[in-house]
């Protein structure tokens, strides 16, 4: 196996744990608070993160700080979004709308720097659109009251993390940061600033189970901290388009985990919806060899 196909074959491992990560949350949050995973999950990530890669970020410099805390600012509203989602929807809802975050980018583009989008990317937008409608209302369309809440708290996940990829490519354009110091340091500031939340709005505490530990310390060690080190090494031996492919599985081995362990079944339209959602992913991501030539793929760390 070459290194390009070891490559693929670890971001495919790193998008199962993402897909497994919704489950794990929905488990965790029968004990812990929203803010409180998010602190364990971020500061016990920086820590693994730190402890693997400490020679490459003790001499951080001040810009590369400045805007890890951005970065970092931005990532704790996304995961808000995301965990508090998994609380008020779906599994399946919460992972394909968090998924949306390669759609609204963009869109958030256009509005604020007038790139207009390509055409196929502009048709992947609409095909979302009515993915979502499917997805998220009843057989009748009219709206699910039960579920608003956590879909749009997800939807809102999704455009946090366009702004969060957007101030991150603004980011990494200044030659003074450090690119991989700044994926490490912005899950410090994310885990202090649910630290502060948690202890504003919750009353944190340690997991009260065996199976609450366990699956706080999954989504820390494999779906963040160890997530983010794979994630890195792995891209510098594979083409952005596969990476971008592979990432679109992540919503579909969410929503297996959710239908064999957590036994949630949606409706036939709700599948279509989740299906052409998908889609949008998969026609947003798949250009042309020439069109992506060159492009660095965005970090992330779910």
């Amino acid at each position: 196996m070459d290194r390009q196909h070891k490559a693929d074959l670890m971001l495919v491992l790193v998008t199962l744990c993402w897909g497994v990560s919704y489950y794990m949350m929905d488990i965790s949050l029968e004990d812990l608070g929203p803010f409180t995973l998010n602190a364990f999950r971020f500061l016990g990530a920086f820590a693994v993160a730190g402890a693997i890669a400490f020679p490459k970020i003790k001499n951080v410099n001040k810009t590369t700080l400045l805007y890890a805390l951005a970065v970092g600012a931005s990532l704790t509203f996304v995961y808000i979004g995301a965990t508090c989602g998994v609380l008020y929807t779906t599994l399946s809802n919460a992972a394909f709308l968090c998924a949306m975050t390669v759609i609204f980018v963009p869109i958030i583009g256009f509005l604020v720097f007038r790139r207009k989008p390509e055409k196929r990317v502009a048709f992947a937008i609409f095909v979302s659109f009515v993915g979502i409608t499917l997805l998220t209302l009843k057989d009748d369309f009219s709206i699910n009251a039960a579920n608003l809440k956590g879909d749009l708290l997800s939807l809102m996940c999704a455009i946090c993390y366009a702004i969060d990829l957007l101030i991150t490519d603004k980011a990494v354009s200044n030659e003074k940061v450090d690119a991989f110091q700044l994926g490490v340091f912005q899950l410090g500031f994310t885990g202090v600033f649910m630290l502060l939340l948690s202890l504003l709005f919750e009353s944190p505490h340690l997991p009260g189970s065996g199976r609450v530990w366990f699956c706080t310390a999954f989504l820390t060690v494999f779906c963040t901290g160890v997530a983010f080190i794979v994630q890195a090494v792995a891209q510098k031996y594979t083409d952005p388009s596969h990476v971008g492919i592979i990432f679109t599985l992540e919503p579909v081995f969410a929503s297996v985990v959710a239908y064999f362990f957590a036994h949630e079944v949606l409706s036939p339209k709700a599948y279509l919806g989740a299906a052409l959602m998908l889609a949008a992913l998969l026609i947003s991501e798949t250009g042309g060899r020439k069109e992506r030539e060159g492009e660095t793929e965005p970090k992330t760390t779910r």
